[in-house]
Formats: structure tokens, C-alpha cells, sequence
């Protein structure tokens, strides 16, 4: 029934009534929703929806939905506006026909269910062919039982505010290539799924490809790359050389699947190219280079820059490690078991991880020091990396109160991305900033951020203390075995509401430089470590 038919009918029912018997209206109203009265309202169902509401709701749902009803399957839904919009394009922009559903036993208040359709366009067909699931509950205000709707309710891999569209992709197909020419696939390498997708959205155009004709999600992000499902017709890809290593990746995507939440990052320290990029997450996000978290005790490499540049101290200049440190009223502490040392050097106190060591200096250094240091130095913060894809450039901001002590140990207000750490690692072992990149600036012309880097004298020192740490301090047993030119940095960032630390871990040897992080991995040391060491191992 269209719409204002219905409203022309409803209106003549109320005109009739007036005056006369109200359960007239309750009644006719309530068949239009589905529920029988006779002699009267019946009670309102309450509580969870019985076996019962459960089949006949997603039953009706279901059917709705095989014969293209989108209004009268979303009417089914506890959000029928959002519901209808997503299934109105199931049969509109995706071009999806032929729907045939089949529930599976229901556990509960879910039903499991399989769907089989067609994806027409262009005079082009394929079968699709999928798994998802859907939940009933009973509505707030109108008790009914409803479907609970999510978008993946329509296909799994759709999250909110994403759509469904078929036509000529919006870029065309790339066969990228690692800097030695060997092709770097989502199947060989099932980490590098989204990073493509980023690739082919910003680069297709420019490699030399056609488009494809694909079934496809359109995200609500608009600056985020479509996600193909079925490809209809294939377009000609375009080759896209990136600077990654399918030897160093193959050894990052091993690494990160030990432990969950994982990403790293490795780069080139001499150039600045990135070498391996992975996750290991539930969803598809890149934390490795949009992550933004704080990064622990690795940020002393920036800290300690600070206290040198600034001829605050020293490598072998006084860096005493008090059992407990105050600053502005908030006690901070050391991990358990560390021995004060009140004679400690900065490079003890660095090897240990010593947090009371860097918060002493918090008085000496002023509120704009480290932000200072980071931007100045390590390129860090201010929005301007090109890196190929989206990427976080890190953040220290200008901190006043506590957060000036905690900014020192990379808690408080500091946030960082593998990528960023990695970049930091380089810079301290080199002395310059290179802004890392995954594609060659020369193919799209892009400008690269650009920092002053550091003296001499720091990076001396810097390596001496990251070679301590990485030998003889809290990062010894990660990196144990590997030869050549090495240093490292532990960190373990505390974070609101987690029963464990993140673990963080930063290192390199000879031209390589890699971070890690571990969500919820303990020490640094823990699992960020095993994942850097690994890396370096293979492209060290």
C-alpha cells in the first residue's frame, strides 16, 4: 500500500470514530501493527521476546525483505528510518535481486540465517551469496517485538552509516608491487587489505588502470577507500611500486598474529621508507599508522633529547631515581621492584625505565620544552605528513599541571602511532628527520614535512643509551640474538579502564628502524618487543 493511501485511510477511521467507543481506535490501530483484539485490549507483553515472537518477527522481516518491501521489512525494526534507507539500496544502488533467505534454529533471541541473491548491472550477473545474523527485542514504547537493527544485519561487513552501491569502481584496479618488484596481494599478505584499498582509491587513476564494475561498501567516512565484495567485470590494473619489503612484511604479518591488537611499523632510517606495515585487529582499522595512544616510557627518546638539548643533563649527567616523585600534588611511581638509585646517570635511568628519573626534571623543563623538541625536532605534531595514505603525525601538546610530568614518561596528553615511534627512532639514530612514506612523492607530487633534526652530540648519546637499554637494560631479552647496530626503548602506557598495560617497544638495527604496540600486552617487552625483534630479524 503506498504511503498516503495509508494515511487517507487512517484519517477516514478516525473521523468515523469520534464521539463513539475509544477501543474502536485501540483496536484498529493495533491491527495495523500486528496484534489481535478482541473483546478489548489483551495485556502488554513484557520482558525478553518468547520463541515465539522471535520466529514470526524475523520470519516476517525476512520475507519483507526477499520481496523488495524495504518500508515494510524496516517497519519491522526498532530504527525503521536507518533500516529502510540501507535496505531501500540493497535493491536500488547495489542492483541486488533474486534474494532468497533461509533462517537457521535460533539460540534464543538470535537467529542465524544464510543469504543467496544476484548482482545485475551492465547487463553483467554474479550470484552473492553470504552468512549473518539478526536479533529480536521488544520494542520500549511499544512493546512490540522488533528486529535490533544493525546494518550488518543486511551483510556482515557493513558498519553504521555504511551503503551498498554497484556500478564502474571508483578507481581503478592496482597491482601493487614491493620495492623489489614482487607483487603484495590481500591473500599473500592479509594485513595489507585496507592499506591497498587506500592505495587504489588515491592512486588508481594515476597507475595506468581501468575501472572495474563491483558490488561494493560505501563507507560513511568519505575519505575512506570503497571495499569491493563481488567484482562483476575486471578492470585493467595499474602497476603501483610502494617501498614496502614482501620479506620484511611476511615477518611483521607472522609477528603481529602472536598477539592480539597488535600493530607495527618498520622503516628505512636512512631514507625514510616504509618497510612493513601490520595489524592484527578485529576490524580493519590501520592502527599502526592512525593509532593514537600514549605511547609510554618509549617517549623518553623525545624526553631525553629534551633534557640534552636543553643542557639539562646529560647521557652521563645526573638523572637520580627515587623510589616515588611529586609533582603538583600527583605521586608518581616506578614499576614494581625497580631499586632506587639516587647517584643514577641519565643513562641509567634511561636503561632502567626509570619514570621518577625524568618526572624529578619536570620543574627544569618549561611547558612548551617537549612540544617544542617533538615538532622542532622529530617532525612530530603538526599535521603535515604525506605519507601515501592517511596517517597520524603524532601529538605533544603544550601541557601545564601534572599533565607536564606525566607528558614526560609518554602518558598525560601525549598520543602516538607505531608509525610515529618508528620515525622517532630513526631520527635519534640518525640525527635527521625523514617523514616516513609508502609511496614515492614523485608519483603525485606531494611536498614532505620537514624538521630540523638534532645535533651531533644528541644522537651520540641518544645511541649510547638505546644500545645500553637494548644489552644490558629492560629491553635485553627482546632484542637478544640480533647482531649488527642495535638499540631499543621499552614503554607500558596505563590506560583508564584496562586490566593491563598497552605495551609499547621501539628499536632498530643497522638502516632499520620498527615500533610496536600491543593493546592490553603488559610490559613492553611482553609482546611489542617479540613483534619488533622479529622484524629487525628480518629486515635488519
Amino acid at each position: 500500500m503506498r504511503k498516503g493511501a495509508k494515511v487517507a485511510v487512517i484519517g477516514s477511521v478516525l473521523a468515523a470514530v469520534v464521539g463513539g467507543a475509544g477501543y474502536g481506535v485501540v483496536t484498529f490501530v493495533s491491527a495495523l501493527n500486528g496484534d489481535s483484539v478482541v473483546g478489548g485490549a489483551q495485556p502488554v507483553r513484557t520482558g525478553p521476546p518468547g520463541a515465539d515472537e522471535v520466529k514470526d518477527t524475523s520470519a516476517k522481516f525476512f520475507a519483507a525483505w526477499e520481496k523488495g518491501q524495504a518500508a515494510t521489512a524496516a517497519s519491522y525494526t526498532n530504527f525503521p528510518e536507518a533500516a529502510g534507507e540501507l535496505l531501500s539500496a540493497y535493491g536500488g544502488a547495489a542492483h541486488i535481486t533474486g534474494v532468497r533467505i533461509t533462517p537457521g534454529p535460533a539460540t534464543g533471541a538470535t537467529v542465524p540465517f544464510s543469504v543467496k541473491a544476484t548482482v545485475s548491472y551492465g547487463g553483467r550477473s554474479e550470484p552473492l551469496a553470504y552468512r549473518s545474523e539478526l536479533s529480536v527485542v521488544r520494542g520500549a514504547s511499544t512493546h512490540r517485538p522488533l528486529v535490533d537493527w544493525q546494518p550488518s544485519v543486511v551483510h556482515p561487513e557493513l558498519r553504521k552509516g555504511d551503503t551498498l552501491v554497484t556500478g564502474e569502481s571508483e578507481a581503478a584496479p592496482i597491482q601493487a608491487v614491493d620495492r623489489d618488484g614482487t607483487v603484495l596481494t590481500k591473500d599473500d599478505y592479509p594485513s595489507l587489505g585496507p592499506i591497498l584499498d587506500e592505495l587504489r582509491a588515491k592512486y588508481g587513476d594515476k597507475a595506468g588502470g581501468t575501472p572495474a564494475v563491483e558490488l561494493s561498501i560505501r563507507h560513511a567516512d568519505t575519505n575512506a577507500a570503497e571495499t569491493p565484495l563481488i567484482t562483476l567485470a575486471k578492470g585493467r590494473a595499474g602497476k603501483l611500486r610502494t617501498t614496502l619489503s614482501a620479506s620484511a612484511q611476511a615477518a611483521a604479518e607472522q609477528a603481529v598474529r602472536r598477539y592480539a591488537e597488535s600493530s607495527v611499523v618498520a622503516v628505512k632510517a636512512s631514507t625514510g621508507e616504509v618497510l612493513a606495515v601490520a595489524n592484527h585487529r578485529d576490524d580493519a582499522f590501520n592502527a599502526a599508522f592512525l593509532g593514537r595512544l600514549a605511547p609510554g616510557s618509549t617517549m623518553k627518546i623525545i624526553s631525553a633529547a629534551t633534557l640534552i638539548d636543553n643542557r639539562i643533563t646529560s647521557a652521563a649527567g645526573p638523572a637520580p631515581c627515587p623510589d616515588q616523585a611529586v609533582w603538583q600534588s600527583q605521586t608518581f611511581h616506578n614499576l614494581k621492584g625497580m631499586r632506587p638509585d639516587e647517584h643514577a646517570t641519565l643513562s641509567d635511568s634511561f636503561s632502567r625505565s626509570c619514570n621518577t628519573a625524568f618526572v624529578k626534571y619536570a620543574d627544569a623543563v618549561k611547558v612548551d620544552s617537549l612540544t617544542r623538541e617533538a615538532q622542532d625536532r622529530f617532525g612530530l605534531g603538526r599535521d603535515n605528513w604525506k605519507t601515501g595514505i592517511p596517517s597520524f603525525d603524532g601529538s605533544v601538546p603544550a601541557s601545564g599541571g601534572p599533565d607536564t610530568a606525566a607528558n614526560l614518561i609518554g602518558q598525560g596528553q601525549v598520543q602516538m602511532s607505531p608509525l610515529n615511534m618508528a620515525s622517532v627512532t630513526a631520527t635519534a639514530m640518525t640525527g635527521e628527520f625523514r617523514q616516513p612514506v609508502l609511496v614515492a612523492p614523485g608519483l603525485d607530487d606531494r611536498e614532505l614535512a620537514r624538521a630540523q633534526g638534532l645535533p651531533g652530540g644528541t644522537v651520540a648519546q641518544l645511541r649510547q643509551m638505546m644500545r645500553r637499554t637494548a644489552t644490558t637494560g629492560t629491553a635485553a631479552v627482546a632484542m637478544s640474538g640480533l647482531s649488527g647496530s642495535i638499540g631499543a626503548k621499552t614503554g607500558s602506557a596505563e590506560v583508564d579502564g584496562q586490566a593491563k598495560s598497552n605495551s609499547w617497544f621501539t628499536g632498530y638495527r643497522n638502516d632499520v628502524a620498527a615500533a610496536a604496540m600491543t593493546q592490553e600486552g603488559g610490559h613492553g617487552g611482553d609482546a611489542a618487543g617479540p613483534i619488533v625483534a622479529a622484524v629487525l630479524r628480518a629486515a635488519g
